[in-house]
């Protein structure tokens, strides 16, 4: 890893630990997102093929990353735009199921849409209460997000499989921006009807590219009313044929931003998925032991056999200013700093963040 860690020139002039925030771009991306703008700047409109192409290809290329069929992907410029645009065709009669304190892009569409909320507290049993508000409750709709933004705390996804075969009418909703690029995901397998990601995070895609997949069934959930000339891939007979996926894309994509997105998925197969969820599993063991030998984490995180790479840690401004200075680049959230960790990092990183930790300098 540690030549891969090379090809990020933030890496060299700061201990890193804000992917959370955003995944730094690398330098063979930069190398293609200018080789791409060179060519429109002197072909223009004669790269119109290509830049269909593009798209198709990002298509193909996420679904065999996620193992999710082509047809049943939507590229969307990120998570928030695709989950509005899907819960325009979702019945607001319907119970839905969130967990307190979730991604705010997560749960407000639910809730200015007025559906019928139930809210989770999150605890170290959260899978236990999941299932009891389930059955109870006479939940419709689960949506949650795999990895949670404030403090990293990781929903077991093998409990996912487990209640969507207990519950095979519970539509299940994710947000994975948190978790894809991270470790290795297989969509078709997970028990998950709709998960939305977008990929300026762990995906190291920049900004203004996403997408959403979708579970075989998953388009009998919902009648989303948004259309447009290219859902219809620009062909007036299919004006009234349009399938769910193509309803998310009403109008022009840029081959720039999906173009990058699947550069880095190609990028992160190189490395290997498998190499990389064993580095970010073997990192978040170590820095979990290291937290919690300086009781840095909270009781219900504690608890918890896994975890991410992300850990939102107790301490206060002064201390969030002191790894500023000392070009340890991490974020404050909730009552804490929240620390991120991804396979370019080292345990160098972790020793220089524990020492600041401990001593203060």
């Amino acid at each position: 890893m540690e030549k891969i860690a090379k090809e990020f020139p933030v890496l060299r002039k700061s201990t890193y630990l804000n992917t959370a925030v955003y995944g730094p771009l690398y330098d063979s991306l930069i190398d293609w997102r200018q080789e791409h703008d060179l060519d429109f700047l002197l072909h223009g409109s004669d790269l119109w093929d290509h830049t269909l192409k593009t798209l198709t290809d990002t298509r193909e290329t996420i679904g065999e990353f996620f193992n999710c069929k082509k047809e049943n992907v939507a590229l969307v410029y990120n998570f928030s735009i695709g989950l509005n645009l899907l819960l325009e065709g979702l019945d607001t009669k319907k119970k839905v199921l969130l967990l307190e304190n979730d991604y705010p892009s997560l749960n407000w569409p639910f809730e200015s849409r007025k559906f019928n909320t139930t809210i989770l507290k999150i605890t170290s049993d959260i899978e236990e209460k999941i299932e009891e508000a389930v059955c109870k409750d006479n939940i419709d709709v689960f949506a949650f997000s795999i990895v949670q933004w404030l403090d990293g705390f990781l929903i077991d996804l093998e409990f996912i499989k487990r209640l969507k075969k207990a519950n095979p009418n519970l539509l299940i909703i994710a947000d994975g921006t948190q978790f894809c690029g991270a470790a290795k995901f297989d969509f078709n397998s997970s028990g998950i009807d709709v998960m939305g990601t977008s990929g300026y995070k762990w995906l190291l895609s920049g900004y203004g590219n996403g997408f959403m997949l979708f579970s075989n069934n998953a388009a009998e959930e919902f009648s989303v009313p948004t259309t447009g000339f290219n859902a219809a891939n620009g062909n007036y007979e299919n004006k009234h044929n349009l399938k769910l996926p193509n309803k998310l894309e009403p109008g022009h994509l840029s081959s720039l931003n999906f173009g990058s997105l699947k550069f880095s998925l190609d990028f992160l197969n190189g490395i290997g998925m498998d190499n990389i969820t064993g580095q970010n599993e073997a990192l978040s063991r170590k820095i979990k032991r290291e937290f919690e030998d300086l009781d840095l984490l909270e009781p219900y995180v504690v608890e918890r056999k896994r975890h991410s790479t992300i850990f939102n840690i107790k301490a206060d401004e002064k201390m969030f200013n002191k790894l500023i200075e000392e070009n340890i680049l991490c974020s404050q959230r909730g009552n804490g700093i929240r620390i991120s960790f991804n396979f370019y990092n080292s345990e160098d990183d972790l020793k220089s963040l524990v020492r600041i930790l401990k001593t203060g300098k």
